[in-house]
């Protein structure tokens, strides 16, 4: 079953996204510290076969972690999906993210996201 590592700030849609992953029979984590470098070090512990990673977080930025995670050595190929309520696809496919989601996003498109992502490590 892949592991999903939700990183995003919005309880309720934290909920949300777990409760329906979960019914997908996706494993589903997330950091319990929203700084930058404990969501770096969450994602080192759990391994996540993809990242699901919010814009904008409570304490930095999501555009800022996904740079991150591709000069990191142990993190660089990690899937990742980002998601905003703007526009910023261009921005995020820049800084190395896999796909990008605007939101709002229906649940149905998430998911379809999710295993192409996940299928194309698994091919790559």
């Amino acid at each position: 079953m892949p592991k999903i590592m939700l990183v995003e700030d919005d309880r309720t849609m934290l909920s949300l996204l777990k409760i329906l992953l979960e019914m997908e029979s996706f494993e589903v984590c997330s950091p319990t510290d929203d700084r930058p470098e404990e969501i770096l070090m969450a994602i080192r512990q759990q391994h996540p076969d993809l990242i699901l990673l919010d814009v904008n977080l409570r304490l930095g930025s999501g555009i800022e972690l996904a740079r991150q995670m591709r000069s990191d050595p142990e993190l660089k190929d990690m899937r990742l999906i980002m998601t905003s309520g703007l526009d910023l696809k261009h921005e995020c496919l820049q800084v190395g993210a896999d796909n990008f989601l605007l939101k709002p996003y229906m649940p149905d498109d998430l998911i379809k996201m999710i295993k192409n992502t996940i299928g194309s490590k698994q091919r790559g």
